[in-house]
């Protein structure tokens, strides 16, 4: 039993109306996201990945991992990605204090310069949106998504991530990925089928950094 939604149902994104859930776009361009990284085998071969099919992403990054990993973390920049923060612990907002996960957030902010936050499982608390709004002077963006493909959870096969992906994704589409060890096993198929599929059809990958 899967608790989480793969495509997020328009009432939620109506109601967090705040979050980016998605770009308004005719035209046929959407928006990988990888969440959990920078990871020292997994994110190379992604970027690996990306560079085939002339992509861009976005990697929503731990700031103990970058911390941890700064020649990876390099990459993704040298490469031209966007990068966004992810806090530096990977907390859950829901079961955190409001002022330990602000100062998660500010931690990560010394090492992930950008004005993109995605909270950890989408977990976030309306108060813990507008503090940081506050402290950032409202130049924070928080990024949520359209499209999950569901690399992370293993009760899903590879061809499933696929699935997930391509059923659901429209122009302007966020869709996530995860360069992390737990997903990789599915990761390491879908990704590629998912830039051949995508590119075939006739869209480009964009960085949410150029668009918000």
């Amino acid at each position: 039993m899967h608790r989480y939604f793969i495509k997020i149902p328009w009432i939620v994104k109506k109601i967090f109306s705040s979050y980016a859930w998605n770009i308004p776009t005719d035209e046929k361009e959407v928006y990988l996201t990888f969440d959990d990284g920078p990871h020292p085998t997994i994110t190379p071969w992604v970027l690996e990945e990306l560079r085939k099919y002339n992509a861009y992403a976005t990697f929503f990054c731990i700031g103990k991992n970058v911390e941890q990993f700064k020649e990876t973390y390099e990459s993704i920049l040298n490469e031209g990605h966007a990068i966004g923060n992810h806090t530096y612990n990977h907390l859950n907002g829901w079961e955190t204090t409001d002022d330990r996960y602000l100062q998660d957030i500010l931690d990560a902010s010394q090492l992930i310069h950008s004005n993109l936050f995605r909270p950890p499982y989408g977990k976030i608390k309306l108060k813990q949106a507008r503090r940081i709004s506050e402290v950032f002077n409202n130049r924070i963006q928080i990024i949520m998504w359209d499209t999950l493909s569901g690399d992370f959870d293993k009760n899903y096969s590879a061809q499933q991530c696929v699935q997930n992906v391509i059923k659901n994704v429209r122009n302007g589409s966020i869709i996530v990925f995860h360069d992390s060890e737990k997903a990789y096993e599915r990761l390491h198929y879908a990704l590629p089928a998912v830039l051949q599929y995508f590119s075939e059809k006739g869209y480009r990958f964009g960085r949410l950094g150029d668009v918000l």
